[in-house]
């Protein structure tokens, strides 16, 4: 029997939109579910968990940026990949939006072609990455299939999108990765991404990696880039 085709749900209040949006996701394979408010977006999932939403952020009922939050916050739906369309462009916007859980944030007016590379681009950094291997720095360890970190007798679960970039910044210490180079290495295929989008993971990655004592160990290099790097805090980030 032939897998099904990976279900997306389009959450969005504006039909035309929405029906141009799901007409070219039809047309590239994938199977289509519609939400126009808050409420409806939940039950959908409730329902049947979908391969990937595409999140308005003006909603009947609240807002995108909300619901995101309270995906993030459950298990069931901590790793459903989200990606924001909206017509608010603000970097403030675009950091609100990645901080809300969001992986990708795409403004309105959008052509389809670069929406379906984008889809494709977050399903292959949420896909499972079978081929890395468990990590062990100076006692910290890092095992990417169940993205468990771990120093001493304390463990925290880290984000995919943190877990990527931390794999690979602990794959080589020391060394100075540019954002862009990391947009390369952790996300596969950054022709659509920001140099900002390494930034807001990076602030995410040490929070997460707080309770560790070992945040500091992922290092800003000013003007160049980040590193991993084992040791005390330095005297400047």
């Amino acid at each position: 029997m032939a897998a099904q085709a990976p279900l997306v749900l389009v959450v969005e209040d504006e039909p035309a939109i929405a029906e141009l949006v799901s007409l070219h996701l039809k047309h590239h394979g994938y199977r289509v579910a519609l939400a126009a408010d808050t409420l409806q977006a939940q039950a959908q999932v409730n329902e049947v968990l979908p391969a990937l939403v595409l999140l308005d952020w003006m909603l009947p009922g609240g807002t995108g940026v909300s619901l995101a939050q309270q995906w993030r916050a459950q298990a069931r739906t901590r790793d459903l990949p989200i990606i924001m369309l909206t017509a608010r462009a603000e970097e403030s916007d675009r950091v609100q939006g990645l901080d809300a859980g969001a992986d990708d944030y795409l403004t309105k007016p959008f052509s389809m072609a670069e929406l379906m590379a984008r889809i494709r681009s977050v399903m292959r950094r949420r896909a499972p990455q079978q081929s890395l291997q468990a990590l062990t720095v100076e006692g910290l360890t890092l095992e990417p299939q169940s993205r468990e970190l771990r120093h001493a007798a304390v463990q925290v679960v880290l984000g995919p999108t943190e877990s990527r970039v931390l794999h690979t910044l602990m794959a080589a210490p020391g060394r100075v990765y540019s954002r862009a180079q990391l947009l390369d290495l952790a996300w596969g295929d950054h022709v659509h991404l920001e140099d900002r989008t390494v930034d807001v993971h990076i602030k995410r990655l040490r929070e997460t990696m707080a309770p560790t004592g070992c945040s500091h160990w992922v290092r800003t290099v000013r003007g160049a880039g980040y590193r991993f790097q084992p040791g005390p805090p330095e005297d400047r980030p």
